[in-house]
């Protein structure tokens, strides 16, 4: 089992990484997700392929913390450990998304979500049923930190 979530955790680290990498010329980082998700051109290649190996967790996670978000670690409920950052060397700033992706045999249902800044502060989600949620927006206010699902 932990074999394979390594493994799913390295295809959504590979997956994050190439829809980070193919922003890098946009001042929005949340477009390319965005125009993918309204429909791909044939230029479109990884969002194509990313479309067609598609998983029912997949969702859509939206910084409004006010703060840039260093490291997003995804872990099963019933995982022992956090795995890996799956921004890898990008960050999440204020007001931007990211689209994650699980890769398509994904079968398990509640995950935890840990979300770090670049001074270590960190804060936790458990028990985000994925397979009904789209998109997590991540807030913060008044040294509360909620998420709000969609």
């Amino acid at each position: 089992m932990k074999l394979f979530v390594s493994m799913a955790t390295l295809c959504l680290a590979l997956l994050l990484t190439a829809a980070c990498s193919s922003s890098t010329s946009n001042s929005n980082a949340a477009k390319p997700a965005q125009s993918s998700a309204a429909g791909a051109t044939p230029a479109s290649t990884p969002a194509t392929a990313a479309a067609s190996t598609a998983a029912s967790q997949d969702f859509t996670l939206l910084n409004k913390t006010g703060v840039e978000i260093d490291k997003v670690f995804i872990s099963p409920h019933d995982g022992n450990d956090w795995e890996e950052d799956i921004l890898g060397r990008d960050t999440l700033p204020d007001g931007q998304s990211v689209d994650i992706k699980f890769h398509r045999s994904e079968t398990a249902a509640m995950w935890d979500l840990r979300v770090e800044d670049n001074k270590g502060n960190a804060i936790e989600w458990e028990n985000l049923n994925l397979l009904q949620i789209s998109k997590v927006t991540l807030h913060y206010e008044n040294s509360k930190a909620t998420a709000e699902v969609e």
